[in-house]
């Protein structure tokens, strides 16, 4: 039994319980046949011997000399007339006067008269001459002193009684029979829906299934979500909890009811097929896949966080920048060195000493801008080599401090160290870096000059709590004012117009990471015609979202 399906042993239990129920039903309702069978031939008997007992010329023909002569064709006729066995008048002693065979008349009466000669009537189930039978006893009225003159009995055989129930036996049998069939459809109809239900398994293989199910859930590193038809969330892993920010047993509700990020919300609901699709989903860039079940418009969606391969992406991209600039540097400190080497040999060693010097003196002013401008460290070497990168491709990057810092005073305290150092370094490094690549792919687009400014400093429009202020602003082609409430969205870019391969994450990335920090980001036109980013953050402590590294 344990090898067979779940369906199949929920038939078989049923199968037998039906027939069990079915058999037992049937002999209680055959017990009712024959007891109402069994009644209504003592009724039958009783009313047919109360009638014969109070007929006129009874008791007369019971007390004469020749009783039988008299009673006898009376009491055949009565038998025959009433469908009983037999009806015996007797003596009050018990002697026979009529009997359905001659033989027996005259001989003493088979059965219980004592309640009868006292003038009481009586029942019972009894073996006489004729075999059992159902038999009442009732006292004929008109002996002497109020006593019986004699007793009338009349009985119905059990075989009579037997033939009376074996016509209903027939329609017993026929509705027990359709009964039966009736149960075992619908146990096979309930099979069927239970083996389609249960794929044809057995309890041995769906607790397997389940173990393996279950265990997989908990342990996969992936996000997973199972949609049905109607949007509605089926099912989901801790993983698809903890990236979604699901809230406890979401099983049930629609996907849109999560405050999930619009766009993903919808290719959830949509029923597409997506393959490697980046959302976003708060501060974390998710890789999503959807695909269909094949069963009921079922969907399954996996994510994989990317936002580290992004942030080492990034960092790749810084490094390969870096790299870049250190090569042009090193192709022109190579030109310079080949210059200075060349003015010793001709013998103009002073001017060869204010070449070399002016060089230094320039990088190190630069280095030294960027160090007073900004003073978190992370800031200023991503600035430096924005500028390297920003020069090579023609753009002049020019970094401002806040409006409260003190340049004239160089050992006053800057008041953006305390201020930078409640915000994670990689937080800023997010919003500055993606905000000053657009700027520069912007300023290439357009025309000569090609500036790109930043500032970085104190908020003076913030609370006196203070807060941090983040401004690029470039001279490419500006955002169109219609457009401004869409730069932030995934997927839309700019990007493809200046020729480069924009994803339309970069802006999406900044504003979850402003949003992150309660700060507000906006995007105007500037003076010059181009876009002013500027970020505004409010002083609160450094943070990172669970599960960053």
């Amino acid at each position: 039994m344990s090898n067979q399906s779940i369906a199949r042993q929920v038939l078989l239990w049923q199968l037998a319980l039906v027939l069990l129920l079915v058999v037992a039903g049937a002999g209680v309702a055959f017990h009712v046949v024959r007891r109402s069978g069994e009644e209504t031939a003592r009724e039958r008997a009783l009313d047919v011997a109360r009638t014969l007992a109070r007929s006129p010329g009874v008791a007369e023909a019971a007390t004469s000399a020749d009783p039988t002569a008299r009673l006898q064709p009376i009491a055949e006729a009565i038998r025959k007339e009433n469908d009983v066995d037999f009806v015996v008048v007797m003596s009050v002693a018990g002697i026979r006067y009529t009997h359905p065979d001659p033989t027996r008349i005259g001989k003493n009466f088979l059965g219980h008269i004592d309640a009868a000669a006292h003038g009481r009537t009586s029942t019972e189930t009894y073996t006489g001459s004729l075999g059992p039978s159902v038999r009442a006893v009732v006292p004929v009225p008109g002996g002497p002193d109020g006593r019986p003159a004699a007793l009338v009995s009349v009985g119905v055989t059990n075989r009579h009684v037997d033939a009376l129930i074996g016509e209903d036996i027939p329609l017993l049998f026929t509705v027990a029979a359709g009964a039966l069939a009736l149960a075992c459809v619908a146990s096979m109809a309930v099979h069927h829906r239970l083996r389609r239900q249960t794929l044809g398994l057995g309890p041995v293989e769906l607790r397997r299934v389940y173990e393996h199910h279950d265990a997989v859930l908990h342990a996969v590193r992936e996000g997973l979500l199972v949609v049905d038809a109607a949007g509605c969330l089926v099912l989901a892993n801790d993983e698809a909890v903890r990236l979604l920010d699901l809230p406890a047993e979401p099983e049930g509700r629609h996907v849109g009811t999560f405050g999930l990020d619009e766009a993903l919300a919808d290719t959830l609901a949509a029923g597409r097929t997506v393959s490697d699709e980046i959302h976003l989903c708060g501060t974390r860039a998710l890789a999503v896949n959807i695909s269909p079940t094949g069963r009921d418009g079922r969907m399954v969606a996996t994510f994989r966080d990317h936002t580290e391969l992004r942030a080492l992406v990034g960092e790749l991209d810084q490094v390969k920048g870096f790299a870049d600039a250190l090569r042009a540097s090193a192709h022109e400190a190579g030109n310079r060195l080949h210059t200075v080497v060349a003015l010793v040999e001709l013998g103009r060693g002073d001017e060869a000493i204010r070449f070399a010097t002016g060089e230094l003196a320039a990088a190190q002013d630069l280095a030294d801008e960027l160090t007073t401008a900004v003073q978190e460290p992370a800031l200023a070497a991503l600035l430096f080599g924005k500028h390297a990168q920003a020069a090579e491709r023609g753009v002049q990057l020019t970094v401002t401090g806040g409006a409260d810092q003190d340049r004239d005073d160089p050992d006053a305290a800057n008041p953006l160290d305390a201020l930078a150092a409640r915000f994670d370094p990689r937080d800023l490094v997010t919003v500055l870096g993606n905000l000053v690549d657009n700027a520069i792919d912007a300023a290439v687009s357009a025309p000569p000059p090609r500036t790109v400014q930043v500032t970085v400093g104190a908020d003076p429009d913030a609370d006196g709590a203070g807060g941090l202020l983040l401004r690029v602003a470039d001279s490419g082609p500006g955002i169109d004012e219609p457009l401004t409430a869409r730069v932030f969205e995934r997927g839309w870019s700019t990007k493809e117009a200046y020729g480069s391969q924009g994803r339309g994450l970069g802006l999406a990335l900044v504003r979850a990471t402003v949003a992150r920090h309660a700060g507000t980001v906006e995007v105007a036109r500037g003076t010059a015609g181009g876009a002013v980013f500027t970020v505004r953050l409010p002083a609160v402590p450094r943070q990172r979202p669970q599960g960053d590294a």
